[in-house]
């Protein structure tokens, strides 16, 4: 078998690559290497899928030894895994707790890779989160061992089939309990739990893999979250009385957020609390004023209805969608404008040192993914990509996200833990669950350092919200003083030959690369009309503050929730009542029931939910 690689094999392999070194993920050079996965000399074939488009540097240093070269803290942990699993024998678990993006994934596979050689096991089996995470799984296991994984799902009963090692979703497992006991039975299977706090004990997940795992040999746990939002205890470790894990240190790798940056496996992180005042006109010329700091204050015969304190919280109206006047078009001086206009400015910051950082926008429902959509591309001119759970091929979407120069991607719970999109560097983060466990999760998403030369920072853009706000203190002192420090930069980065540059050059000084234009946007002074930059907090002219002050109707600022006609309607009942509307009034129509058309007509059709579960009920 001839050992080079083509030129179009070669080709092919930088695309694959996305034009990245897939050993240290800098960006390819022209004299890029493509390398056999299996060594030739180990009879590797050299075809695609045994291929590696590397740097010549990363390729000239691996030699013909299959695994790659890891970083301090994950040779680390593999030696102490080797020593614990196959040495002490203590117990058959090893926890691997560190940072999300300090690279567990790869010191996990190193591990396998060791446990093969040594004959210790003869399959593994990976549980991950999501399918996405299923996916890169898949790709960094043969990369590093040099083995095909499957990936299973629910409808996959005979696992035997599908070749020796499997990777699958905790929600899969609970449907193929029976099949991975059968292989634990009789093979020795290395299981790797990845984001382990899925497990709880006692809930689905947890139960389906206790129950399936029981007789396997070795099991990795892996997390960067140890905590569960529901504070319930996860499978296979034990707790203390605090609810803290309590496994053996020697049986334990940690590696926390703030050391991981201090040893440059992750970016530090700073954060934007982003402040609003906000005026809600009530009923008769009365108005309420709501900030972070400010509670709302009501009166009269509105301070007996429950609802509406609940929906004057300022975490809830930092989530209503402010239209122009028409109802249709995102106002581009709301809130949520304002704090896009500060993420925007910053990935334009950020793009002098990385030319391809990108945005991430959490969103905290479908109805608001779309609005963050339609507002970006007015606000920027370039339409943003989008992806929720009601989206056929988000995963496809999130890959070419990946691989591509658009700026931002707004998401509904879709790229969470273990979703490794590197060039992700600004997070405007306006969720749905307010948990901890969701906060640094979101946050794994843009601090994970791209490559050897990145020198880049992350920013989190969030409403000045109380307990945002204590999550994100509690990120901040794990940092060191040095890493908390946010400088400014000084110079910008070339993309085609990564030569420093001054910020005010139009062009490469080594490569005659042109940089594209820095375009700032501009709000006028309610006052005076001057023109300020967006997300100035006084006019440079008048002196006029440009504070962040909204105005909101009633109607707006019930629209998470719903008081209609004194009615007290939660946001999930007002959506139901909403979604069935359509069918309900086209069948009351087709009935000819003119009493019928009365009572629909009086009834407000967010209330319609409310009425379907009392007939349930009464039935």
């Amino acid at each position: 078998m001839r050992r080079r690689f083509t030129r179009r094999q070669r080709r092919v392999a930088a695309m694959i690559a996305a034009g990245r070194c897939r050993l240290c993920g800098g960006p390819l050079p022209p004299s890029f290497h493509v390398d056999h996965r299996q060594p030739f000399i180990r009879h590797g074939p050299t075809i695609l899928a045994n291929a590696d488009a590397v740097c010549g540097t990363c390729n000239l240093s691996k030699g013909s030894n299959t695994m790659l070269k890891l970083r301090p803290w994950q040779r680390e942990a593999h030696d102490q895994a080797i020593t614990w699993l196959t040495e002490t024998r203590a117990d058959r678990h090893f926890l691997i707790n560190a940072a999300p993006g300090a690279g567990k994934t790869l010191a996990t596979c190193a591990i396998a890779a060791t446990l093969f050689e040594r004959d210790e096991i003869d399959r593994v089996v990976v549980i991950a989160p999501r399918t996405e995470v299923v996916s890169q799984w898949a790709a960094d296991f043969a990369r590093v061992t040099g083995r095909h994984m499957n990936k299973a799902t629910g409808a996959d009963r005979e696992l035997h089939a599908l070749g020796l090692d499997v990777c699958a979703t905790w929600s899969a497992v609970a449907g193929l309990q029976d099949a991975f006991q059968a292989i634990c039975r009789d093979k020795r299977v290395l299981v790797v739990c990845d984001e382990h706090h899925h497990a709880a004990v006692r809930a689905a997940w947890g139960d389906g893999a206790d129950n399936a795992f029981t007789d396997a040999r070795y099991v990795i746990v892996l997390t960067g979250t140890p905590i569960r939002s529901d504070g319930a205890q996860s499978v296979w470790l034990a707790y203390d009385d605090c609810g803290a894990i309590d496994h053996p240190a020697e049986g334990t790798y940690t590696l926390t957020y703030g050391e991981a940056v201090d040893l440059g496996y992750c970016r530090p992180v700073t954060f934007h609390r982003h402040e609003g005042r906000f005026t809600v006109d009530l009923e008769d010329g009365e108005a309420v004023r709501v900030s972070s700091r400010e509670k709302a204050a009501i009166t009269g015969k509105l301070a007996r209805i429950p609802a509406l304190q609940r929906a004057l919280n300022f975490y809830r109206l930092a989530c209503v969608p402010q239209y122009e006047p028409g109802g249709r078009v995102p106002l581009a001086t709301g809130y949520q404008a304002s704090m896009v206009e500060w993420a925007s400015a910053k990935l334009s910051d950020l793009r002098q040192r990385m030319p391809l950082a990108g945005g991430l926008v959490i969103a905290p429902s479908i109805e608001m993914a779309e609005y963050f959509v339609e507002l970006i591309e007015g606000l920027e001119g370039e339409r943003p990509m989008i992806v929720h759970s009601q989206m056929p091929g988000a995963e496809n979407r999130i890959a070419a996200f990946r691989n591509t120069e658009r700026r931002w991607i707004v998401s509904v719970a879709m790229i969470s833990e273990g979703v490794d999109i590197r060039r992700l560097r600004v997070l405007v983060y306006l969720p749905h669950a307010l948990t901890e466990l969701a906060f640094r999760q979101a946050i794994g998403r843009v601090v994970r350092t791209d490559g050897p030369s990145d020198d880049t920072r992350a920013y989190v853009v969030m409403p000045s919200f109380e307990r945002l706000e204590a999550y994100a203190r509690r990120v901040e002192e794990e940092m060191s003083a040095d890493a908390r420090r946010d400088t400014p930069v000084r110079t910008k980065r070339c993309i085609v030959c990564s030569e420093e540059n001054s910020l005010g050059a139009s062009e490469c000084s080594a490569c005659g690369h042109e940089f594209p234009p820095r375009v700032g946007r501009f709000n006028a002074c309610p006052d005076c009309g001057a023109l300020n930059l967006a997300g100035a907090q006084v006019c440079q002219h008048c002196g006029t503050g440009l504070g962040h002050a909204f105005t909101l109707t009633l109607d707006e600022a019930l629209r998470t929730g719903a008081i209609v006609r004194g009615m007290e309607i939660d946001e999930d009942a007002v959506r139901a009542g909403e979604r069935i509307a359509p069918r309900v009034r086209e069948m009351v129509l087709n009935s000819g029931d003119t009493a019928l058309v009365r009572v629909t007509q009086l009834l407000p059709e967010e209330s319609w939910h409310r009425l379907r579960a009392i007939f349930e009920d009464t039935a």
